[in-house]
């Protein structure tokens, strides 16, 4: 299962073109992000060659995070100008790769805008990861945090701190949850030991990010420290049976970040009611849109000028969180208990 930030692939390819598809890319998600990534989202959306290579792999694969990571593993020289070419003429390669790898973005930044629900639940938890990838996201008890400008706090000794800009009433939390299983299902589970797995999630960091290449490496040591029970399989059929595994007298978590968005409207439909039947408290943190029933219940528009996903706990939203777990703004009210009953 995917787990990335960028715009999910349309699936009416009459609504928005692929050249479409990787400006707004470009300007929604890359910019102010990482230029070069703006740039070279750019150079591909004026390239017909590779347009039309694109049109003919599923709509699925033809998204800039997968083609922009796949071609820097391959070495493509990250040149606007030399980009396209150089993606052309090594298009087997390239559509080879890109057919057999997903986006599995493995941020674990996003700990920092899930803690203060999971702080504020009953403890111990049970967590399960929908679109796990590589579990990085198991770990916030593991992690050190520095929300704004106030002091670090955490895990003592870890090797990941999790800065966090906020925005309104925030119920930071300075203790750390309790967790006691840590679960997860992915489509294509990534390992966390194995040089390959953990070589394409470097490959999926944006360029000029060293910050997040660094947490990456860190979160993959906390990972291979205390290795999570990730599973292979459909979300909707395994999320149940992680569920009904959870230890005696834990509070099961399932959650999830954008992920949802690479299903259809269908399977999400089913994955909502699945999760709504059973005995856990649910997190999702996903696109505006991507859980509709959500949009009537903010208190506030979407922001227009970034990117942003709608945190929310048992279907009652409570934030915008950034994409990459970089900002978190609560909404006046909105506290995790009230929530949550």
């Amino acid at each position: 299962m995917s787990n990335e930030s960028s715009t999910a692939p349309d699936r009416d390819s009459g609504l928005r073109t692929i050249a479409d598809e990787y400006r707004l890319f470009a300007g929604h998600q890359a910019k102010g992000h990482s230029p070069l990534y703006e740039e070279l989202s750019l150079a591909v959306a004026t390239d017909e060659r590779l347009l039309a290579l694109l049109r003919a792999l599923p709509p699925i694969k033809r998204q800039p995070n997968l083609l922009l990571a796949v071609a820097r593993h391959l070495g493509a020289p990250l040149d606007p100008h030399g980009f396209p070419s150089w993606v052309v003429t090594r298009w087997d390669r390239v559509s080879s790769l890109m057919l057999s790898r997903l986006t599995q973005t493995n941020e674990s930044a996003r700990c920092a805008t899930l803690l203060p629900l999971l702080a504020a639940l009953p403890q111990p938890l049970a967590l399960i990861e929908v679109g796990a990838s590589a579990g990085l996201c198991l770990y916030p008890d593991r992690y050190r945090y520095r929300y704004d400008h106030d002091d670090v706090w955490g895990a003592a000794g870890s090797p990941v701190t999790l800065p966090c800009r906020t925005t309104g009433p925030v119920p930071v939390p300075r203790r750390l949850p309790e967790v006691v299983r840590r679960a997860g299902v992915d489509l294509n589970p990534l390992d966390p030991s194995d040089p390959e797995d953990a070589g394409w999630l470097e490959s999926l960091v944006w360029p000029e990010q060293t910050e997040r290449l660094e947490r990456l490496r860190g979160a993959l040591e906390v990972a291979r420290s205390e290795p999570a029970h990730v599973i292979r399989g459909d979300l909707n059929e395994a999320v149940s049976r992680l569920v009904a595994q959870a230890p005696e007298g834990s509070t099961p978590v399932v959650f999830h970040s954008a992920v949802l968005a690479y299903l259809s409207p269908e399977a999400r439909l089913r994955f909502a009611r699945t999760v709504r039947d059973l005995p856990c408290r649910w997190i999702s943190n996903e696109a505006p849109g991507v859980l509709p029933g959500l949009l009537d219940l903010l208190p506030e528009p979407v922001p227009s000028d970034r990117a942003a996903f709608v945190l929310a706990l048992d279907e009652r939203p409570v934030a915008f969180t950034g994409p990459h777990g970089e900002r978190l703004d609560w909404f006046a009210g909105a506290e995790p208990a009230r929530s949550a009953g």
